[in-house]
């Protein structure tokens, strides 16, 4: 297989893809190295293709989206001892945490890819966050989430049931 046809077989499975795929096993699919799925990632972005890389692999954006979805902002602040639960709260309403950006004073926004859809995830994160720091501690727990679901009513029950927990963030200049 020339690399223009790999290239063309990468797109396909992460456009089909149910979830994030990783380098190694496109590498192992395609019988080439890790190293060329990388090169071969980079190119197709290069070209326009919109890939993300996650911990978990890579995907397209909003790839667990069906063409009438909603995708909605929420701005939030509590300690780091809270994420668990903010995140439980936001899945268990039918929620995708896309994302956490926070605004940083020196590199302006900062963005973490998330793609945490089920309980499994969240625990997964958190086990993961133990040995690293959250970006919202860079920012005194202020954060922002893209949060991804089926209909706005959804969101605006994600934002309800977090505003319950006093986890959404309140100007109290």
């Amino acid at each position: 297989m020339d690399a223009n046809t790999r290239r063309e077989e990468i797109k396909k499975v992460l456009q089909a893809a149910k979830g994030p795929v990783s380098a190694t096993a496109l590498a192992k699919d395609l019988n080439v190295s890790r190293q060329i799925i990388v090169g071969d990632i980079a190119l197709l972005r290069a070209s326009g293709f919109d890939v993300l890389a996650t911990a978990r692999g890579y995907i397209t954006p909003y790839w667990g989206l069906s063409a009438t979805g909603y995708v909605g902002k929420l701005a939030c602040q509590h300690t780091s001892e809270e994420t668990k639960d903010e995140l439980y709260t936001i899945v268990d309403a039918g929620g995708e945490v896309i994302d956490v950006i926070v605004e940083h004073e020196l590199y302006g926004e900062l963005t973490g890819r998330l793609n945490i859809t089920c309980r499994e995830d969240v625990d997964e994160f958190i086990s993961k966050a133990k040995n690293a720091r959250l970006l919202s501690d860079l920012t005194k727990g202020v954060h922002l989430h893209t949060v991804a679901c089926r209909h706005g009513e959804e969101f605006r029950e994600i934002k309800k049931r977090l505003s319950e927990k006093g986890f959404l963030y309140v100007d109290r200049r």
